[in-house]
């Protein structure tokens, strides 16, 4: 049997017939194109965040607020992925009747992707425009590695792997372990699967 190579044939990895607008919890993990440490790096078993970490921060913390159907938990952005939990509520129209969003804006592909988008734009406009003053020695960004700098410009800011993971969250004793997982991803960074290095 001849093995597809074409990139367009990719397997999905979503639930078939699950409805991914739907009031619920989700843990997610978004990856760095190639696993690429991207994000800043791990020292004394805690996550230091490097301009673009911060931006990751920033762009996620931006998500609640742009979109009313949406609730963050607990999350950490780690040197070359990034793991939330993200919970869909159901939100109040302006006549205050309570509806569920079922519009394919509101889905978790939806937010994982506006998220992802609104990450490249902002680390590619701080690239641009800190080329084009002073050669990266102007604001927060002179401390970003220029190892760093060079590999995001390298994969032509493609920042994340096309694809993400998610999993639905069905109890309370599944919550508490993922939220247990994400805090101490920092602490379990030698044996991550994720960390390559």
């Amino acid at each position: 049997m001849q093995e597809d190579t074409n990139p367009y044939h990719r397997k999905s990895i979503r639930l078939k017939r699950y409805d991914y607008s739907q009031q619920g919890l989700y843990f997610i993990t978004l990856c760095c194109q190639h696993k690429a440490h991207l994000f800043g790096r791990i020292q004394d078993h805690t996550m230091i965040l490097n301009p673009f970490g911060k931006i990751v921060e920033k762009q996620w913390l931006n998500t609640e607020q742009i979109r009313s159907n949406i609730q963050l938990g607990s999350f950490i952005v780690m040197p070359n992925h990034f793991h939330a939990i993200l919970e869909i509520i159901i939100d109040k129209t302006e006549n205050n009747e309570l509806t569920r969003f079922k519009s394919p804006s509101q889905t978790i592909g939806s937010i994982v992707r506006g998220f992802k988008i609104a990450v490249i734009k902002q680390i590619k406009n701080e690239l641009q425009f800190h080329t084009i003053n002073d050669n990266y020695h102007v604001g927060e960004l002179q401390f970003a590695p220029t190892a760093t700098i060079e590999l995001i410009t390298k994969l032509d800011y493609k920042i994340w792997q096309r694809n993400y993971y998610e999993h639905i969250i069905r109890n309370d004793i599944a919550y508490q372990k993922i939220v247990e997982y994400i805090i101490e991803n920092p602490m379990n960074w030698d044996k991550d699967a994720l960390n390559d290095q």
